[in-house]
Protein backbone atom coordinates (compact mmCIF):
# COMPACT_ATOMS: atom_id res chain seq x y z
CA UNK A 1 0.00 0.00 0.00
CA UNK A 2 1.28 3.46 -0.83
CA UNK A 3 0.33 7.04 -0.05
CA UNK A 4 -0.34 7.83 -3.72
CA UNK A 5 -3.76 7.75 -5.35
CA UNK A 6 -4.18 8.64 -9.03
CA UNK A 7 -7.93 9.16 -8.62
CA UNK A 8 -7.75 11.75 -5.85
CA UNK A 9 -7.49 15.48 -6.54
CA UNK A 10 -4.51 15.92 -4.18
CA UNK A 11 -3.23 12.37 -4.90
CA UNK A 12 -3.50 11.34 -1.25
CA UNK A 13 -4.86 7.92 -0.45
CA UNK A 14 -7.61 7.96 2.18
CA UNK A 15 -7.03 4.28 2.90
CA UNK A 16 -3.36 5.05 3.62
CA UNK A 17 -4.38 7.61 6.22
CA UNK A 18 -6.77 5.08 7.80
CA UNK A 19 -3.98 2.50 7.76
CA UNK A 20 -1.55 4.84 9.53
CA UNK A 21 -4.08 5.83 12.18
CA UNK A 22 -5.04 2.22 12.81
CA UNK A 23 -1.39 1.14 13.02
CA UNK A 24 -0.64 3.84 15.61
CA UNK A 25 -3.71 2.89 17.63
CA UNK A 26 -2.69 -0.77 17.63
CA UNK A 27 0.85 0.12 18.75
CA UNK A 28 -0.54 2.21 21.61
CA UNK A 29 -3.00 -0.53 22.61
CA UNK A 30 -0.18 -3.08 22.62
CA UNK A 31 1.95 -0.88 24.89
CA UNK A 32 -0.96 -0.31 27.28
CA UNK A 33 -1.85 -4.00 27.33
CA UNK A 34 1.75 -4.97 28.08
CA UNK A 35 1.95 -2.42 30.90
CA UNK A 36 -1.33 -3.63 32.36
CA UNK A 37 -0.18 -7.24 32.23
CA UNK A 38 3.01 -6.39 34.12
CA UNK A 39 0.93 -4.64 36.79
CA UNK A 40 -1.46 -7.62 37.03
CA UNK A 41 1.47 -10.03 37.49
CA UNK A 42 2.93 -7.79 40.19
CA UNK A 43 -0.41 -7.62 42.03
CA UNK A 44 -0.87 -11.41 41.74
CA UNK A 45 2.56 -12.04 43.30
CA UNK A 46 1.73 -9.60 46.10
CA UNK A 47 -1.62 -11.30 46.77
CA UNK A 48 0.06 -14.72 46.84
CA UNK A 49 2.62 -13.44 49.36
CA UNK A 50 -0.08 -11.96 51.59
CA UNK A 51 -2.19 -15.13 51.43
CA UNK A 52 0.82 -17.28 52.31
CA UNK A 53 1.60 -15.02 55.27
CA UNK A 54 -1.99 -15.33 56.49
CA UNK A 55 -1.87 -19.13 56.17
CA UNK A 56 1.43 -19.34 58.06
CA UNK A 57 -0.11 -17.38 60.92
CA UNK A 58 -3.29 -19.47 61.01
CA UNK A 59 -5.52 -16.69 59.74
CA UNK A 60 -8.40 -17.57 57.43
CA UNK A 61 -8.38 -15.92 54.04
CA UNK A 62 -11.59 -13.98 53.44
CA UNK A 63 -13.67 -15.08 50.44
CA UNK A 64 -13.49 -13.17 47.18
CA UNK A 65 -16.48 -11.07 46.25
Amino acid sequence: MTDYCAFSKDHKCIQWTDYEITRHELEEANELCHGNWIEIEHQREYIDLLQETLRQNGIDIPPEY
